[in-house]
């Protein structure tokens, strides 16, 4: 029986805002380039696939991004592949092991590819009379390389995007890689986020590198002054006290006003002193973001020092339906703060941020981010990891792991710091105080981190080289 992927909604969204952030050179290339794809595609469809339509960096991604290009005339669609909990689940390990890691064993069965396979193929038995010969498809990440070789044997041309990978790959890389690479070759195109992430044995050809990037006028990163602030975090309950000055309000990307008011869930119960010195990570529970090594740093290096609270806030469990692990690392961390001794218990709170309205939670995470003295992402291994950016874009001073994208996005010691080892709990603490306990260089490390955001990582930059790309495979097509 066929899968019907989901259709996501749609809408238009104006570019004019983003003339007063870019210099004129970066303007104009930007107008002349999606001017020149829209003609191009005046009777085909770019059709976005990936596995899931809220949590995680793609999916902001196709939602801040899409918008732009239906608004120049680019007939741009978003379609989510649905899959049962064993597709799920082997993906969400499929995902681990090419970062390296096999915490469950390297081997794939042949169950788990006979459940790939038939899933992805029950997918597109619907797609048929949807997609079209001459029409381009952008898959992203493994969930969807399955589907490349239909796509093509349909006339289409297919670009396959992964957003993860990893440095330095070892043998479980490289297993997972194999498992992979008869779909991936079949693709027109293949798009990595660093020049070190391209797969061995790939065709260098039909490789290009185009790192993600932020929308600075969504919920998630619209400014927000700190009364407004305030009162966002008052609102959903994270922080005491709110503000008298302020109100929870925060604009969509049409400029109509929105307001929080969904409660975050606590663990433990109880709001974060109004006035406390905040360190912040945002970000799934996922064991690669590492939370439960943040929790032990701060606890062992940070809270003995000084009097700063920790916020681990993430999505609400089971809102992000490819990933069944959630529920199990959110556990895990929750277990390790009930054996803390009771002084670093007290400044470390979990914050599971509502999911019921986007909007409203990228609003919370901007509130988050705007008011931490210092954000942290201590991930151990990180595709490209734009809430580092997100951060940046905010002014804050950032504190991250040398792993993955978050080394092109953070000059150490100038746009913020690098851990070189994500393990060395030590190490972390040490830098996290260092900037917690001295706010002249913090405002430093901001102030210069939204100027690198604003250069080199903002979409206008990542639309150009998208849009570049489809004019090649539409062009070499006729």
């Amino acid at each position: 029986m066929p899968l019907e992927p989901t259709s996501v909604p749609l809408s238009s969204a104006s570019i004019e805002p983003f003339r007063d952030l870019l210099e004129a050179d970066q303007w104009e290339e930007f107008i002349r380039s999606m001017r020149e794809t829209a003609g191009l595609l005046k009777n085909a469809t770019v059709w976005n696939i990936n596995s899931t339509a809220h949590g995680g960096g793609v999916a902001e991604l196709l939602e801040s991004q899409i918008p732009y290009q239906r608004e120049l005339g680019i007939d741009v669609r978003w379609l989510v592949i649905q899959g049962g909990r064993a597709f799920f689940t082997f993906t969400k390990r499929l995902h681990t092991l090419l970062h390296g890691i096999a915490a469950n064993g390297a081997t794939i069965s042949a169950d788990e590819r006979a459940e790939y396979e038939q899933t992805l193929g029950r997918n597109v038995e619907a797609l048929t009379g949807q997609i079209r010969a001459g029409d381009v498809a952008i898959l992203h990440d493994p969930q969807t390389a399955g589907l490349i070789p239909h796509l093509v044997r349909r006339r289409c041309r297919v670009v396959w995007r992964s957003h993860i990978g990893v440095d330095q790959p070892n043998d479980v890389t490289r297993g997972a890689w194999r498992f992979l690479m008869p779909f991936v070759r079949a693709a027109h195109a293949t798009v990595f986020s660093r020049h070190t992430y391209v797969w061995e044995g790939l065709d260098e050809a039909t490789v290009n590198i185009i790192p993600p990037s932020i929308d600075a006028f969504t919920p998630k990163n619209q400014e927000m002054d700190a009364a407004t602030v305030a009162a966002i975090l008052g609102a959903t309950g994270i922080l005491a006290g709110g503000s008298p000055r302020g109100e929870p309000d925060f604009r969509l990307r049409d400029g109509s006003p929105r307001r929080v008011a969904r409660p975050s869930q606590l663990f433990p119960e109880g709001k974060v002193p109004a006035d406390a010195r905040l360190v912040v990570q945002v970000s799934r529970w996922d064991r690669l973001k590492d939370p439960l090594g943040v929790m032990k740093g701060f606890a062992q290096f940070v809270a003995p020092k000084l009097d700063g609270h920790l916020i681990l806030a993430g999505p609400g469990v089971s809102a992000v339906t490819d990933d069944p692990e959630e529920p199990a690392v959110l556990g895990e961390v929750q277990d390790h703060w009930q054996r803390l001794e009771a002084p670093a218990r007290e400044r470390i709170h979990l914050a599971r941020l509502p999911m019921e309205d986007l909007d409203e939670n990228a609003a919370v995470v901007n509130a988050l981010q705007r008011r931490a003295d210092v954000v942290v992402q201590k991930s151990l291994g990180e595709g490209f990891g734009l809430t580092v950016a997100e951060a940046m874009w905010k002014g804050r001073a950032v504190i991250a792991s040398r792993v993955g994208g978050i080394q092109d996005q953070i000059e150490n010691g100038l746009s913020g710091l690098l851990i070189d080892d994500p393990h060395d709990l030590a190490g972390f603490g040490a830098a996290v105080t260092g900037v917690l306990a001295d706010p002249a260089r913090a405002q430093r490390l901001g102030n210069e981190a939204k100027q690198r955001v604003r250069r080199d990582f903002l979409a206008p930059r990542e639309l150009t080289q998208q849009a570049g790309l489809i004019r090649q495979l539409v062009q070499s097509a006729d």
